[in-house]
């Protein structure tokens, strides 16, 4: 009885022990690089094609001071929030500002963008969307962009 350490390998422990003609790889000792997949396999029984049991998989880590996919976007959603604000301005009309909020801002309705417009227009200042800091600065340069005058500030209160 033999044991064998395989390094990338295919988690289908079938695949592994009945290998698909063109594999480049047979199943026995030795450092293997398979379909991207790190895994240690232990097995007993022939080299040759018998059968054999599997062992649990041995997960490798993630390099020190470097992190996962996971932990990046937690980053991201623990970032802290900021708020687009729209300006008032004499230059724009009214439907243009309805049209060019419901343009950049995904997900805005007819019935918001009135609503912002207006707030703007009587208070001089109007919240326009709540989202992370990359998202917002995109979302004030595209109202810029057309015409409208905007800034971004952080939103402390995370509303």
């Amino acid at each position: 009885m033999g044991t064998a350490i395989a390094g990338r390998l295919a988690l289908s422990p079938n695949h592994l022990l009945n290998p698909i003609f063109g594999d480049k790889h047979t199943f026995g000792k030795g450092l293997y690089n398979h379909r991207g997949f790190f895994m240690a396999v232990a097995a007993t029984g022939s080299t040759r094609g018998g059968g054999g049991v599997l062992e649990k998989p041995v997960i490798e880590k993630t390099t020190p001071g470097r992190e996962s996919e996971f932990d990046l976007r937690k980053s991201r959603k623990m970032a802290p929030p900021y708020r687009v604000m729209l300006h008032n301005d004499n230059f724009n009309k009214r439907e243009y500002v309805v049209q060019v909020l419901m343009k950049v801002i995904p997900g805005m309705t007819v019935d918001n963008a009135v609503n912002i417009m207006q707030e703007a227009h009587h208070n001089g200042l109007a919240v326009v969307i709540i989202c992370a800091q990359a998202d917002a600065e995109e979302h004030c340069t595209q109202l810029r962009g057309n015409g409208l005058l905007s800034s971004i500030e952080p939103a402390s209160d995370g509303c």
